[in-house]
């Protein structure tokens, strides 16, 4: 007699050996029981589950006729009478098989259809059996959707499918559906256990271990698995021929590096990768148990009394959730998790598994990186402090210096540009050696150039009788010259690198008396069009500083609007609109210009029209009960100008 595949040997017969599908078998049974029989039923679940066979054990329970021939519908087929084994033997001419993975298109379907019209011929019901029935075309569906709404009384269908999403919702309609759910690691131990007692083939019970977590839920790939084991093993189930035969990784080898990676030793890290690597061990297989591990140890962390005591890996697992705080093992998985999908992106699946478990060790929190490690060890080491280097604008105005200067004292109420800039911590501040001004001072002092400082202490009693000599670097004594007194000065306008790009947008807007009446001015010429491009520029971006009859004195933060034409033409715009003025420009740091004016009363119509749609009653509501968003930059004021045209 030919050897028989464990898969068909113990695939159940009857309701009482279905294993890990209690919720299926009760509600069937009680069905049964009771005489209340749907007219269409579907099964679902993955590969392996029992969808076929609850099916058999479906149709001989409503033609079973019992030992003496007696028998009806029952939730306990007898198994011996003519129906049930020829159930059993796939030769009963009621009970028929479709595979619609092959058999697909409507000319199938149709075939099988035609024989709905007929009576049962030895049983008491027909049973049509369609196996993967989302494979059908439309059409194939679409042709037995009345006859699965209304069968004969004598006429029953089972459907089965992987895949039920695939499946319309006009026959699922028609159907009772039961999900068959994927079995427990544990259910399967114990059925192999069985199993394997009934064949007498000695196992090791993490060999069967191995082969219940590989078969994923699906009892036939278990029993097919424990198949090839018992060939692999020569007779016999031995943990280490499972393991090589399936390719895992020995659990010693997850236990090591999550331990390396606790304990933040990366050399440890890399060569176990490597011994992977030799062993030829697979290493999505690796990430597989390091998953499972972790996922334990995050259990016994939150439940400590959750351990099993009988698995001979419990004990280790607990150590090394003691190693690693809960937040760290949450990390792991999930790193590990996402790295099983980036195997295949690399060249070297072995070389992207050391990059996976180096992320863990970079991740880690509260790890110290090699960088910060510099920082920490330069941050320990002594401090010197550097001669200070020369200002661009130091070096504009400096002169010889003289022998042996005396410590310089700032004048009250004039401040160095230098003493202003921060200073380093570790550094002591070195204050900038005065530049000796001469007597005949400019009307304006050019940008970074610092004003005479005298030593009170020694140069006060000769100050009125000395000035200073440009040409040579000292001091002339005169006679009778007047006392040197410190007046204001006016501050020179900041350099260009610290004047803001985008036209003064960064300096708030302070107004000014003569700020409202320039904006006036301005907002007149413009919409009289009587300035333009770079004109209008001017007007718009300057500050009215100060009017001193018909001299106008403007600033500007953009040198390039300050152009002899440009002034022109805005002197001559504004002539000829009644104001016969002079035009000075300067260039420093505006506060309050047109532009600045136009644009806070842009922003707040802007906040106007926002605060009304969002305090509107039925936006509220769109956003309360059915979570409506408004989008980013999608409310815009409108125009004044438009509305009143309108």
């Amino acid at each position: 007699m030919s050897y028989l595949v464990l898969a068909r040997k113990y695939r159940p017969r009857s309701f009482a050996e279905m294993v890990g599908q209690e919720h299926v078998v009760r509600a069937l049974s009680n069905a049964l029981e009771t005489q209340r029989l749907h007219h269409a039923y579907l099964f679902t679940g993955t590969r392996g589950v029992g969808k076929t066979t609850v099916s058999r054990i479906l149709a001989k329970s409503l033609n079973c006729q019992g030992p003496d021939g007696q028998g009806g519908i029952t939730a306990t087929p007898c198994g011996v009478c003519q129906a049930c084994t020829d159930i059993d033997a796939g030769r009963f001419v009621d009970y028929t098989e479709l595979d619609a993975a092959s058999n697909r298109g409507v000319d199938e379907v149709q075939s099988l259809l035609e024989q709905a019209v007929y009576k049962p011929v030895q049983g008491r019901f027909k049973v049509f059996m369609i196996d993967e029935v989302h494979m059908l075309t439309n059409t194939a569906f679409n042709a037995m959707l009345k006859t699965l709404e209304e069968p004969p009384e004598y006429l029953k269908f089972v459907l089965a499918t992987t895949d039920p999403q695939k499946v319309p919702v006009t026959v699922l309609s028609r159907c009772l559906q039961f999900n068959l759910r994927p079995m427990a690691p544990e259910t399967v131990l114990e059925h192999l256990t069985k199993v394997l007692q009934a064949e007498n083939v000695p196992a090791e019970p993490p060999a069967l271990r191995l082969l219940a977590r590989a078969a994923r839920g699906s009892m036939r790939d278990a029993l097919s698995l424990t198949d090839q084991a018992i060939a692999f093993g020569s007779g016999q189930l031995e943990v280490v021929t499972v393991r090589q035969m399936l390719g895992s990784v020995d659990r010693s080898h997850v236990f090591k590096l999550i331990e390396a990676l606790a304990q933040s030793d990366g050399k440890s890290v890399v060569e176990s990768s490597e011994a992977l690597r030799v062993n030829g061990l697979s290493a999505a297989s690796t990430l597989e148990e390091m998953t499972v591990v972790l996922q334990r140890m995050a259990v016994v962390q939150a439940v400590p009394d959750s351990v099993d005591e009988s698995d001979p890996e419990a004990a280790e697992m607990a150590r090394l959730a003691a190693l690693l705080p809960p937040d760290e093992t949450q990390l792991l998985y999930s790193l590990c998790l996402h790295g099983r999908g980036e195997l295949g992106l690399a060249p070297d699946e072995y070389a992207a598994l050391t990059m996976v478990l180096l992320r863990l060790l970079a991740f880690k929190p509260g790890a110290v990186t090699t960088a910060e490690k510099k920082t920490l060890k330069s941050a320990e080491a002594p401090v010197t402090t550097a001669p200070a280097a020369p200002t661009a604008a130091a070096s504009r105005a400096a002169v010889p210096p003289q022998p042996a200067p005396a410590p310089p004292v700032p004048m009250q109420g004039v401040a160095s540009p230098a003493a202003a800039r921060p200073v380093p911590v570790a550094a002591p501040p070195v204050a900038p050696r005065p530049a000796v001004a001469p007597v005949n001072m400019p009307e304006h002092t050019p940008p970074g150039q610092v004003l005479p400082v005298v030593d009170g202490a020694k140069a006060m009693p000769s100050a009125a009788n000395s000035r200073s000599n440009p040409a040579s670097g000292t001091v002339d004594t005169v006679p009778d010259a007047p006392k040197v007194v410190a007046v204001p000065v006016r501050v020179a306008p900041e350099s260009r690198a610290d004047a803001p790009v985008n036209g003064g947008s960064g300096t708030p807007l302070v107004p000014t008396e003569e700020g409202g009446f320039w904006h006036l001015t301005v907002q007149q010429l413009v919409a009289a069009e009587a300035v333009t491009a770079l004109v209008r520029e001017l007007a718009l971006q300057s500050q009215l500083v100060a009017r001193d009859g018909e001299h106008w004195l403007l600033r500007v933060e953009r040198e390039s609007l300050n152009s002899p034409t440009s002034r022109e033409r805005l002197q001559n715009a504004l002539r000829a609109a009644g104001h016969a003025t002079t035009l000075s420009v300067e260039i420093g740091r505006v506060s309050d210009s047109p532009a600045k004016r136009n644009a806070a009363a842009a922003a707040e119509r802007q906040q106007a029209a926002e605060k009304l749609i969002y305090e509107d009653p039925f936006v509220q509501t769109m956003m309360r009960d059915f979570g409506a968003k408004i989008v980013p930059g999608s409310i815009k004021p409108i125009d004044p100008n438009i509305s009143q045209n309108s």
